[in-house]
């Protein structure tokens, strides 16, 4: 007879090594924090254990965890908006040297719906398609908002590291 408790372990392990970075990289970003940062990874698998969903693949799995995520995350900006705080000295302990600093400190300036595409397209390495069925936005839009991004970051990036 196996045991379920082992098995169950070894799941959470797993899930937790395949996609704790990978989601960790994606809250940072967007909060801008490390704490704040782990604070919804921990937050996301808790969710992920509690319900126990049922995916079709592996795909469908990760992008449950990254809409998940995306979502607490968004919560805890509401949160913030609503209860100010001092925040980029975490992000600039974190960075490994002052160009990349301004690189992120640009982009986390940049509105939540252009920031999480670009994340996904340029630092998870998505394709264009995939994003835009994890946002539930057509390809075109997922286009648009990469282009506009872009160009906002250029131009954020210009403005004040320049």
């Amino acid at each position: 007879m196996p045991n379920t408790s082992a098995q169950t372990a070894e799941n959470i392990r797993e899930t937790v090594l395949s996609y704790g970075s990978m989601l960790y990289r994606l809250c940072f970003v967007m909060l801008g924090n490390g704490a704040d940062a782990e604070d919804a990874v921990q937050e996301t698998f808790i969710r992920y254990f509690r319900k126990s969903p049922v995916f079709a693949d592996t795909d469908h799995e990760k992008a449950w965890l990254i809409t998940t995520a995306r979502n607490l995350c968004r919560d805890m900006i509401r949160f913030r908006a609503r209860h100010p705080q001092v925040s980029l000295e975490d992000l600039q302990e974190a960075a490994p040297s002052p160009p990349d600093t301004c690189i992120l400190e640009a982009l986390m300036s940049l509105p939540e719906k252009f920031r999480i595409v670009l994340i996904l397209y340029y630092v998870e390495e998505y394709p264009i398609d995939q994003i835009a069925r994890m946002l539930h936005r057509s390809s075109s839009a997922v286009k648009m908002r990469l282009q506009k991004g872009r160009l906002m970051l250029r131009e954020k990036y210009r403005k004040e590291y320049m």
